[in-house]
């Protein structure tokens, strides 16, 4: 009979060793889905976003003359300069990129970097231009001072009811940023 007892109590040491395992694991994983898993990529919205771009100007001389296009379909002129620089103090990155008056279509331009969106604008209408566009919440504790290969991601968006157009533009651009 002291055998038997024995083996029980051996038993309950084990499934203690064993509760505490998974209780353990269980925290690891709690730890890592909180402060070291990566966040989920900005989605462009399938309608332009209520708000305009904050930082948007009209475009000094621009006629506002349209292109033409087939009903249903969308033009666009585009401006832009392929290098965009961070300043990691301020938050923000200044570029230049122009949606020219004779666009048809508004845009929502994202700027990525290693498949990370560090930058989305609100709206910006034809005829408009933006020169300065504040980081995503967080993304000034992601970027280190340096030089990146990123690229502006381009969302068209009708002028008549908002609604996202079927194809946009990756255009790669040369990133510096700096503290």
């Amino acid at each position: 009979m002291g055998n038997s007892g024995n083996g029980n109590s051996r038993k309950m040491k084990v499934l203690i060793v064993l509760l505490g395992v998974i209780t353990m694991a269980a925290v690891s994983v709690t730890i890592w889905a909180l402060f070291f898993r990566e966040d989920s990529p900005v989605l462009a919205p399938d309608y332009a976003p209520v708000e305009k771009e904050e930082y948007a100007e009209s475009i000094p001389g621009d006629s506002g003359d349209k292109m033409v296009s087939p009903k249903g379909g969308g033009s666009v002129s585009l401006t832009y300069s392929n290098r965009v620089s961070i300043d990691l103090s301020d938050k923000q990155a200044t570029l230049m990129f122009v949606n020219p008056g004779k666009s048809n279509q508004d845009m929502v331009i994202q700027i990525v970097i290693q498949d990370t969106v560090v930058v989305q604008s609100g709206t910006l209408e034809a005829g408009n231009q933006v020169k300065t566009l504040d980081l995503l919440e967080g993304m000034e504790k992601k970027l280190a001072p340096g030089g990146y290969e990123g690229k502006f991601v381009v969302f068209y968006y009708s002028q008549e009811n908002g609604e996202k157009a079927i194809v946009n533009t990756d255009i790669p651009v040369e990133i510096t940023v700096q503290e």
